[in-house]
């Protein structure tokens, strides 16, 4: 799910804040902790092959962030895609790759427990 900032609803304007709220931005209930995270990905990123291995070949860990800049490419598994770019919020269910079309960086919240074997199997598809 992609949100743009203007597509927030502003929930409170007053001299030197302006709150915006997007609400049932996902759902984290029984995910036990979050970890946050910032990502620096550099165009032509694609998760597709690291992912190999992992059930459906995805990324099964639910994802909220938001884009600082650049530009993301999500695919699901039946293949339907979405794209997210600089002052999007975004929401990533379960089961995605990931192609970065532009230099970016995102910070995420993710469930600590699902993310850190999506990464630990990240970082034993790379091993040199």
């Amino acid at each position: 799910m992609r949100v743009a900032k203007e597509q927030v609803d502003v929930k409170l304007n007053i001299p030197g804040a302006i709150i915006r709220q997007r609400k049932d931005f996902g759902d984290a209930s029984g995910l036990g902790k979050i970890s946050g995270e910032y990502f620096s990905l550099t165009a032509g990123v694609d998760t597709t092959p690291i992912f190999e291995g992992l059930e459906g070949n995805q990324c099964q860990c639910p994802h909220w962030g938001f884009v600082l800049r650049g530009r993301i490419t999500t695919t699901d598994a039946e293949g339907r895609q979405e794209t997210v770019s600089a002052d999007d919020l975004f929401y990533w269910p379960p089961g995605h790759n990931v192609r970065v079309d532009s230099d970016a960086e995102i910070i995420m919240f993710s469930p600590q427990h699902e993310h850190d074997v999506v990464i630990d199997h990240m970082r034993e598809m790379t091993k040199a």
